[in-house]
């Protein structure tokens, strides 16, 4: 428009912009320009002030770099300091003038829309209406604008509003500098529709994007997202209105002859008429679809009717959408989260997707940074339907019920004839076959450490190029140690054998997760003894009062080295390294092998030695197993009692003491193959973090965690060509930042819906949070809602209450009194070492986090699977997330 095309541009017509140039027009505009484009899509003609005018402004603006660097000095919970920096920006713009040669080239703008002309006038901003980051409602827009004056007033309200207080908070949230952030402004001629509200191209609520969804209203599109009135809403599906309901309207917004808008009321005899027809509707949604198209995304579109002709006002992507897994084909999937399976729903970046695929023993496709089976085959034929859905049932009684859910409609999922697969399991599976003997544990966990050891020492002299075609060997390697037949077989046992004690003493005693007492203290459990294993470290230090003393003040990794300047701290070191060489390997999230380990960042363990040091006497770790061995004995002595006084009593006792004997002789095997797993994940780590180096030193990366951004095969072609994508890698890292911010679903189809399971039980009190029972007991305390381990403070006695636990919060579990999770089954991590240590847990509770507020008391039956919030406790003790 005015000069030459470029940053320094002030003005631009819509029509000459498009997607590319988010930096100079800001995302609306971007996206405007980009509609513009589309074949059949009619947008309001207008113009864009870039970005280059706010700079100019913000350059004039007096005191707003010194407000700005306090502002980035804030954290987004600084609520009062926020809201006071961000207002005083806010009154700095707009009272800046705006220059006399940018006033008059957007009055000269305006003068070929004719003198009575109104406008829209909105905020653009760089940051919005981006695929990851919305920004739906942060800044202004202002209709029916009338005048260059008025228009020249409304442009500064909108750069000022890119400080409103919600946009200085989403932006702190998001990663965000605010630096970083410009605004463009959009001036449109205003459009007065007898209709106009929202089309979302895919439902908003499950995620289907076969779906479309239409909300209208009278008058002006205000008037519905203000809440002034209820929309009418349509849902639209393969070309047709699949539902609709029409509201009574009372309330509409239009505009004022002089400008400005106010809510005027609705003739009563149309109140309750539609405010579009479902033909329109069909046709609105017809073009939604090609701006989606185009866009390659769902989109979020704001639309308005005149005259029988729809003009769209904005468009921008969904962003709270779960990405669909790309299968290849047409054809309906099923997708089933392997993070709820693993204990590890958080986001992963790529190399850690890679690395998990790359070493997994089934097919897994990545998406919103976590990665998914297809489950469409299993789920097909009803032989093996019905075995798979059991299996999940032991493990997750969401998922089951949400696949169960998903194969009631009968229109998704396929059937395909009975092929002869499995169907339900039963003890009479593959790990029938394999003894019950200790020998064959003690042969599998010498083989594990033998392959680890061969990998330690065959990868030492590898690098460059051919480390990762070793790597590849030993991604087989690793597959084939953790597929032999015999150690599948043996994790199968404990398992089977903790069902069919819990199934027959369930329906020969009336005993309820009976297999929880019996399996206390079960030999061999690697991630137990890792527990317990801290107990002792922190014998080792309570009798020296400076070593406790330092621990308390250590806020970095070099503290080790600190140690032996301190009397006692060379035996503190040793016992602390000793513990690192044999668990190092763990951490929070580890199968992400991006994720730092305990010997990378030892401080990790610090807080949880110095709850040991206070909460435990000398030798606990030595009681308490001894402790739980004996429950156990006893409770195997009762059992066998009670059975023999039974019909055919003799019989059921002798089945029932050999499961007792199998269960212990394999369950505490269920927690080595993971062990093994993430022994050989710290090896691969430390290979690849060397190439990393390498790479920085040479000037081919910035900083070696880059590589995390790169899948394998990536980091394999920047070693081999010593030339990296820097723009890949920061956009790798924006859409980690946007992963974190979803929400795993357990089930989501190929038409990206996702697929919720329910409890449906009516045996719970009334008010309780209904989980799976995994370890028996009943037991009252104060509820930790933690969600960082790190951030751990707890007392004895307390129930930890977090999201999902890995083994590397087993540490914790010493000095709790009983455990709720959101996620997890009954031979899951987190279950499996409650039930070691005798603790009453419930877990795969919904939204436990949200529900139990910090300090509250609770009561968990961890036998019957729910929890009470008990009356009169506090709402909140203390936030402590």
């Amino acid at each position: 428009m005015d000069g030459d095309r470029g940053d320094l541009v002030p003005l631009v017509d819509l029509r000459e912009v498009d997607e590319t140039q988010v930096a100079v027009v800001g995302g609306k505009a971007a996206h405007l320009g980009g509609l513009s484009r589309i074949d059949g899509i009619r947008v309001p003609a207008g113009f864009c002030v870039t970005t280059a005018a706010f700079r100019r402004v913000r350059s004039e603006t007096p005191s707003i770099d010194d407000r700005l660097d306090q502002l980035s000095r804030l954290g987004p919970d600084d609520r009062e300091a926020i809201g006071t920096l961000s207002a005083e920006i806010r009154r700095s713009i707009e009272t800046t003038a705006i220059p006399d040669e940018l006033a008059g080239a957007i009055t000269r703008a305006l003068a070929r829309f004719g003198d009575e002309a109104a406008y829209a006038v909105r905020s653009s901003a760089t940051a919005e209406d981006t695929p990851t980051a919305s920004f739906a409602g942060q800044q202004d827009t202002y209709l029916n604008v009338v005048g260059p004056e008025a228009v020249l007033r409304h442009v500064s309200r909108c750069w000022a509003s890119l400080f409103t207080e919600r946009a200085v908070v989403y932006r702190l949230r998001n990663g965000i500098d605010h630096r970083t952030a410009e605004m463009a402004v959009v001036v449109q001629q205003m459009v007065f529709p007898d209709a106009a509200g929202i089309l979302f191209t895919a439902d908003p609520v499950s995620g289907n994007r076969k779906v479309a969804t239409v909300d209208a209203s009278f008058g002006l599109g205000e008037a519905l997202v203000s809440g002034l009135v209820n929309p009418d809403v349509f849902t639209v599906r393969d070309g047709k209105v699949v539902t609709r309901a029409v509201a009574a309207k009372h309330r509409a917004v239009a505009a004022l002859p002089g400008g400005g808008t106010q809510d005027v009321a609705v003739d009563p005899q149309r109140q309750e008429q539609p405010a579009l027809t479902d033909a329109q509707v069909v046709r609105l949604v017809r073009l939604g679809r090609r701006i989606e198209a185009h866009f390659g995304r769902p989109q979020d579109i704001e639309w308005c009717l005149v005259d029988d002709d729809f003009q769209i006002v904005q468009s921008r992507p969904i962003t709270t959408l779960f990405p669909v897994p790309a299968a290849g084909d047409e054809g309906n999937h099923v997708y089933l989260s392997v993070g709820h399976q693993q204990m590890m729903t958080d986001a992963m970046r790529p190399l850690g997707l890679s690395m998990w695929q790359l070493t997994a023993m089934a097919p897994m496709l990545a998406a919103g940074g976590r990665l998914f089976v297809d489950a469409t085959r299993l789920l097909a034929s009803p032989a093996s339907r019905a075995g798979f859905l059991t299996m999940a049932g032991r493990d997750d009684p969401l998922m089951r019920d949400a696949l169960e859910t998903l194969i009631d409609r009968g229109d998704f999922v396929p059937t395909l004839p009975d092929n002869g697969g499995p169907g339900r399991p039963t003890t009479g599976g593959a790990s029938t076959s394999i003894e019950t003997d200790p020998a064959i544990v003690t042969e599998l966990i010498e083989r594990s450490e033998a392959s680890v050891a061969a990998l330690r020492r065959d990868i030492a002299t590898m690098t460059g190029p051919a480390l990762f075609d070793f790597l590849l060997e030993a991604f087989q390697e690793h597959k084939r140690i953790l597929g032999e037949p015999l150690n599948m077989q043996a994790i199968m046992a404990g398992m089977e054998a903790t069902w069919w004690l819990n199934d027959r003493l369930h329906e020969w005693l009336g005993e309820k997760n009976a297999a929880d007492t019996l399996t206390l203290s079960a030999p061999g459990n690697i991630t137990s003894e890792m527990g317990l294993a801290l107990l002792d470290v922190a014998d080792e230090i309570r009798p020296h009062p400076e070593v406790v003393a330092f621990l308390h003040t250590v806020e970095d990794d070099g503290f080790l080295d600190e140690l032996p300047k301190l009397a006692g701290g060379a035996e503190a070191r040793a016992v602390i390294e000793a513990y690192l060489d044999r668990y190092g390997m763990r951490g929070v999230g580890e199968i992400d092998i991006t994720r730092p380990r305990w010997s990378e960042r030892p401080s990790t363990l610090v807080p949880v030695i110095l709850d040991n040091v206070r909460l435990f006497e000398p030798g606990a770790a030595r009681r308490r197993f001894e402790q739980g061995q004996q429950q156990a004995r006893q409770k195997a002595k009762e059992v066998l009692t009670r059975l023999r006084a039974l019909p055919d009593g003799q019989q059921k006792a002798d089945e029932t003491g050999r499961m007792i004997d199998r269960v212990r002789t394999f369950v505490g095997y269920r927690e080595y193959p993971k062990y093994g797993i993430v022994s050989r994940y710290l090896v691969y780590k430390q290979a690849l973090l060397g190439e990393a180096e390498r790479l920085v030193r040479a000037g081919v990366l910035t900083d070696e965690e880059d590589v995390f951004y790169l899948t394998f095969g990536e980091f394999h072609e920047v070693v081999r060509s010593h030339r990296v994508d820097d723009e890949l890698i920061r956009q790798r890292r924006d859409a980690f930042r946007s992963d974190q911010a979803l929400t795993p679903p357990r089930v989501l189809t190929s038409d990206g819906e996702v697929v919720t399971g329910a409890y449906r039980r009516d045996d719970v009190p009334a008010g309780a949070l209904i989980g799976v029972p995994v370890s028996a007991g009943t037991i009252d305390g104060r509820a930790r809602v933690i969600l960082d381990m790190a951030q751990a403070d707890l007392e004895a006695g307390d129930i930890l209450v977090t999201t999902h636990t890995d083994p590397s919060w087993t540490p914790l579990f010493v000095g709790i009194a009983g455990l709720v999770t959101e996620v997890g089954g009954l031979m899951t991590h987190g279950a499996v070492i409650a039930r070691e240590y005798g603790l009453p847990a419930v877990v795969s509770v919904l939204d436990a986090t949200r529900l139990i507020r910090d300090g509250q008391r609770i009561r968990v039956h961890g036998s019957d699977g729910y929890v009470e919030i008990l009356p009169g406790s506090p709402a909140h003790e203390e936030e402590r997330r």
